[in-house]
């Protein structure tokens, strides 16, 4: 068995990684130019289902070296004002195992194949029922199995399922990270917690390693390198329906909207990364409508992406990869037919996913600031 999987996120590498230890062959396209083209890397928090996916996924003699780069979910999830002052409470904290995407993939690319500048450009099933990838520079592929774990935009599911749309939200949101230092440990109260401000809201997480990951691997996994990053402060800040930045950068647009706020909270986005800070659009993609059996599939963001408010996007995306990888080892050993055992995937996967996305959606207006 061959599987094909277009888009080197965190679901379809896990899948990859999951594979490969099964003895199953498989190749990674991603379309952007190089792996590290675009900065990936801001704290999620796995809850057991993902961290348990994750850790399927990956060969048994890394596990000592993920538990070693995780961090321990925690935040008291109260409301504040712009000067630290509780305002009330955003309900029950959240436990979980805290990531860092950057890291994490990393460690998921160790090993794989990856053809970077591989944009899908279409995709046909052959006589013999393999399907062939088609991409915008060099050869087609042919494998039993195209995995779309191509992100919102996906290519594989423009193809595959044309009325299966993203929705825009309309919510924007910058998002930085900033270095955590002593100068800002009486924030500790505000990481898990939503400070509403002026027509915006500003959550903070802390990313607190339990072993630097470049030592953690050169200690306990050799073969793997992993980047040299140290504990943060992931912020974002969450924009009025439709806002938008202007001509300012993601700091001078949060900045502009944080007068008079606690000085700790102005000093932290004014020492974030600037290469690090984005704007982004909170859009989401709801499984509806099943398409033909056949050997093309769906993955993660492409098929059901959520509104991160929500904590369940990686979560999701990871699961599918580990119940696709169980589902395609069975038919690689000849246990059920490939058609049987995408398809049993894909039932299950659009169930939990419609519900993940409809959680998440659920989750937003508590975060969305009015309309100032």
């Amino acid at each position: 068995m061959r599987v094909s999987v277009a888009g080197a996120g965190l679901g379809g590498l896990a899948l990859a990684q999951g594979l490969r230890g099964a003895g199953i062959e498989v190749g990674v396209y991603e379309r952007d130019p190089a792996i590290t083209a675009r900065f990936q890397g801001y704290r999620l928090v796995l809850n057991p289902v993902g961290f348990d996916a994750v850790r399927a996924c990956l060969p048994s003699r890394w596990h000592a070296l993920l538990d070693a780069i995780v961090g321990d979910a925690y935040g008291e999830r109260l409301v504040l004002d712009p000067r630290l002052n509780t305002i009330g409470a955003l309900g029950p904290g959240k436990t979980g195992t805290v990531v860092d995407r950057h890291v994490l993939r990393h460690l998921l690319l160790t090993g794989l194949t990856v053809r970077t500048g591989a944009a899908l450009a279409g995709y046909g099933v052959l006589a013999d029922g393999k399907v062939e990838a088609r991409f915008a520079h060099g050869d087609p592929v042919a494998s039993d199995l195209l995995v779309g774990a191509d992100g919102v935009g996906s290519a594989v599911r423009a193809a595959l399922s044309p009325r299966t749309v993203p929705t825009d939200t309309g919510v924007r949101f910058v998002i930085g990270r900033t270095a955590l230092t002593e100068r800002f440990a009486g924030l500790s109260k505000a990481f898990g917690s939503k400070v509403a401000g002026d027509g915006v809201s500003l959550l903070l997480g802390a990313m607190r390693f339990r072993t630097p990951p470049k030592e953690a691997a050169e200690e306990l996994a050799p073969d793997v390198t992993l980047p040299d990053v140290r504990d943060y402060v992931r912020w974002a800040m969450i924009l009025p329906p439709d806002g938008s930045l202007g001509a300012s950068t993601p700091q001078e647009a949060a900045l502009s909207r944080m007068d008079g706020w606690h000085p700790e909270l102005r000093e932290l986005v004014e020492q974030s990364d600037p290469d690090n800070s984005t704007l982004l659009s909170i859009r989401v993609v709801e499984p509806r409508e099943r398409w033909a059996p056949g050997p093309v599939t769906l993955l993660g963001d492409a098929i059901h992406a959520t509104s991160p408010t929500g904590g369940n996007g990686a979560n999701t995306a990871l699961r599918d990869a580990d119940l696709l990888r169980r589902n395609l080892i069975e038919a690689a050993e000849g246990r059920r037919s490939l058609l049987d055992a995408v398809g049993d995937y894909e039932r299950q996967m659009f169930e939990y996913g419609a519900e993940a996305v409809r959680h998440s959606l659920e989750a937003l207006p508590a975060y969305v600031p009015n309309r100032s």
